[in-house]
């Protein structure tokens, strides 16, 4: 299966990459930051699609070549009228479409992680949102930058940082669009940890090894979970899915596997089923 992945998915435009059980991809425009393109998005959004189901994938780190993350949409081809020939239906779709690779990131039954290298603005800061988890270089600059272009903001960007930073604080940062820093990204709490710029893509690697050594299937139902309670379902039904998937939790090997480890006093070895 991935093989057929690699041939399917991949463009110079965005690079894939197995270390072990982690599939790493890579944004591929370093003279553009990684401002996304159409090839660019289609393709990642494929790839996320044949992770999401490949067994043999059961972490994903997102990243960006040539030092940069991801700048977002490209400003050099909306000046150029790029696409408007298009009716508003045609590009309102084509848009939702490209925008499921932060669904994607974000309800995929594994961990995601995203490794901030440098840049992360408008949709590639969505990009990045959507990830579980937030490795982030303390030079790295990140901004919303929707407003400075004259766009309301895509890719999830409005949900996500609202979920994660409250109201008041993502109305500030989408309607005023500061630039932060690496260190102060972590300050209000939107990326998970910031490292020096060369050690992104390790802290990245070994962030997402030691969710790949875990139980895979158990930890996308807990995503399941989270998410449930995100998207505002109230306690009721949140318990409700929490017992089901607690109780098939139970009947997995992964289960019997920590239970028996716990006996004898050793690290259990997950399986990932």
């Amino acid at each position: 299966m991935r093989d057929e992945m690699e041939e399917d998915a991949m463009t110079n435009q965005l690079l894939q990459e197995m270390h072990g059980a982690v599939l790493v991809l890579t944004m591929n425009r370093p003279e553009a930051r990684n401002a996304l393109t159409g090839e660019m998005t289609a393709a990642l959004v494929e790839a996320l699609e044949a992770a999401a189901g490949d067994a043999a994938v059961r972490a994903v780190v997102l990243t960006g070549a040539g030092g940069a993350f991801c700048a977002g949409g490209d400003v050099k081809a909306f000046s150029r009228g790029a696409g408007m020939d298009a009716s508003r239906e045609e590009r309102t779709a084509g848009l939702r479409g490209r925008m499921e690779a932060s669904r994607l990131l974000h309800q995929m039954p594994k961990p995601t992680i995203a490794a901030i290298p440098g840049a992360a603005a408008g949709a590639g800061l969505s990009l990045a949102l959507a990830c579980d988890f937030r490795i982030c270089a303390t030079t790295a600059k990140l901004t919303t930058a929707f407003a400075k272009v004259g766009l309301s903001g895509d890719f999830g960007g409005t949900w996500l940082m609202t979920q994660i930073l409250g109201t008041a604080k993502a109305r500030e940062l989408y309607l005023l669009s500061p630039v932060l820093m690496g260190e102060e990204a972590q300050a209000i709490g939107l990326v998970t940890k910031v490292v020096e710029p060369e050690q992104v893509a390790g802290a990245a690697l070994e962030l997402a090894g030691q969710l790949a050594e875990g139980p895979t299937a158990t930890l996308g139902r807990m995503k399941a979970n989270l998410n449930a309670a995100a998207a505002g379902q109230g306690i009721e039904e949140v318990m409700d899915l929490e017992a089901e998937n607690h109780t098939i939790s139970m009947e997995t090997a992964d289960h019997r596997e920590a239970a028996k480890a716990f006996v004898e006093k050793r690290k259990p070895v997950f399986s990932g089923a």
